[in-house]
């Protein structure tokens, strides 16, 4: 397992705690853990579990697999779609259905994009490729008359 880089951790959450302007003692309660408790992980004296990670991060609106990779418990491979989740979540200025329907529509343009991507580029010599021939799509039949 990696190793919790607390430090960052407790930076991260504390920023995130003012941004979301709370009290230490508010996020404590929200969070369903002690404020001593809270105080120790800001200041990177404690490592908290995933279980007390989930539950910051839903007191503080944010998505828990951003606070495992700040944490170190996920792979930062992933990192730039988590962070885009946990600003979507974030961003005060839109109310939760909205956030919600971001994420469905940013979900389905990664998925759209995924299956979308070719594996071999397509040049303009390849067969194929819309409006890079010679020959009609169409039959001769179907044509409309040339007019000259």
């Amino acid at each position: 397992m990696a190793s919790l880089n607390v430090g960052n951790l407790g930076e991260y959450l504390r920023e995130q705690r003012r941004q979301a302007q709370l009290s230490l003692r508010q996020l404590a309660e929200a969070a369903g853990v002690s404020n001593p408790y809270l105080s120790q992980i800001e200041r990177g004296l404690r490592n908290p579990s995933a279980d007390i990670l989930q539950q910051l991060a839903k007191a503080l609106r944010i998505s828990a697999e951003t606070l495992y990779v700040q944490a170190g418990i996920l792979d930062e491979r992933d990192r730039d779609e988590v962070e885009t989740r946990a600003v979507i979540l974030a961003d005060p200025s839109i109310n939760e259905r909205q956030k919600q329907v971001l994420l469905q529509i940013y979900e389905s343009f990664r998925k759209e994009n995924a299956l979308d991507a070719p594996a071999v580029p397509a040049g303009p010599d390849t067969p194929g490729t819309p409006g890079m021939t010679d020959t009609p799509d169409k039959p001769a039949d179907e044509m409309p008359p040339k007019t000259d």
